[in-house]
């Protein structure tokens, strides 16, 4: 069963419409027609919405059943999520796992967490490169992180992630508690300045 079969299922046990549903996490009807078909895939921030809207963990959307014991996550079924040109994130934390997230991200040469720095709630953050090189901006700072390097910081301090080397870098990412949807930070020029 795939995320979007998962969302309806729980929209459908809750009477929801495809517009209540959308209005209520703030996507459209469209764009929840075609998850819950399986023709696109969602966002973090998208799943957190819509986990939201619906009274449930972002974790049960992507996990079937009930909670169980210990389980192995073979690393093809790993559910991935949006991230961005020349990144690839996946989910590794499932049900109980309710107060940690835990990604898995590849990012090609030149790929990045986006455009801009990004914040996200108010949590610790550990980033740790398992292959290749990274480079960390944090607020006004720079780190260059090459494997087994890593780096914590606050959730609320403005980053992003890209990958300056020639091969693909693989980078784990380790969040708690889980946080809300990434905010785009864009400092102000003179002319916004309060």
């Amino acid at each position: 069963m795939h995320i979007g079969e998962r969302v309806r299922e729980y929209r459908l046990m809750r009477r929801l419409t495809l517009r209540q549903l959308g209005a209520a996490a703030g996507v459209s009807a469209s764009f929840l027609s075609q998850l819950e078909n399986g023709r696109t895939d969602a966002s973090v921030g998208s799943l957190r919405k819509l986990a939201t809207a619906l009274g449930v963990s972002v974790a049960d959307l992507i996990e079937a059943g009930p909670p169980a014991g210990h389980r192995v996550l073979r690393r093809a079924d790993r559910p991935e999520l949006g991230l961005g040109a020349g990144a690839r994130k996946f989910m590794l934390t499932r049900p109980p796992l309710r107060h940690l997230e835990v990604y898995a991200t590849e990012f090609e040469p030149g790929g990045s967490t986006g455009d801009d720095q990004y914040v996200h709630g108010d949590a610790q953050e550990i980033v740790l490169v398992l292959r290749g090189r990274a480079r960390l901006l944090l607020g006004d700072e720079e780190h260059d992180l090459a494997e087994g390097d890593s780096v914590e910081y606050a959730t609320s301090v403005p980053h992003r992630l890209v990958n300056p080397g020639p091969e693909t870098a693989e980078v784990l990412w380790i969040i708690s508690p889980p946080t809300p949807d990434a905010e785009v930070h864009r400092p102000q020029t003179p002319d916004e300045s309060p």
